[in-house]
């Protein structure tokens, strides 16, 4: 017999990374359905998903509707402030200098990304922009949560995209070789 009463048994937490992570997963195959760059995220305030979007560059026909960029202006909605320094933002893939530009500006406090970006990425993976010291804001950076994942789904996206090439097929604008990764880690190295 437990000696433990109703109000002292721990509680189930499903506020952890991997599971905002795995929302930004279930967003990014949304966005490969959508014939874009697979790619989610999710912005969370107090345990709480407050913002969700995924990649809609072709749909939108518009270079800045990167799922990270959209997600900002939904948190910013939500939170009714351009601020957003009590936020976090989990993504797939590691963020462009574009995003992570937007995402030190609107003073998110961490960023929580997937897979790193070494040709493009912007929160260490080729710059660091995240946690540059001459801008006023940096962000807590959490790499690699459910990595081979998110490097599985852009992988499979971008192969897809060479099979309908080879078979002069339409195929996704944008897509071309993956390089193979440089690490014993899965990276995502660019399309």
């Amino acid at each position: 017999m437990s000696d433990l009463s109703p109000e002292s048994e721990p509680s189930l937490i499903i506020t952890s990374d991997d599971h905002f992570m795995r929302e930004a997963l279930r967003l990014a195959r949304k966005a490969a359905r959508l014939d874009e760059v697979p790619i989610g995220a999710v912005i969370v305030h107090e345990q709480r998903v407050i913002a969700r979007s995924w990649n809609q560059v072709e749909t939108l026909k518009d270079a800045t509707a990167h799922a990270e960029m959209l997600a900002l202006t939904q948190a910013q909605s939500a939170m009714e402030d351009w601020r957003l320094s009590e936020c976090d933002l989990y993504v797939t893939k590691e963020p462009c200098p574009m995003c992570a530009g937007a995402i030190v500006h609107c003073r998110v406090r961490r960023v929580i990304f997937g897979c790193p970006d070494v040709k493009g990425g912007a929160a260490g993976g080729f710059w660091n922009l995240l946690q540059a010291p001459n801008l006023n804001h940096r962000c807590e950076i959490t790499p690699g949560i459910l990595n081979d994942e998110c490097v599985g789904i852009l992988k499979e996206f971008f192969a897809e995209a060479r099979r309908r090439k080879a078979a002069g097929l339409p195929h996704k604008k944008g897509a071309a070789s993956i390089d193979p990764p440089s690490s014993d880690l899965p990276i995502f190295d660019g399309p």
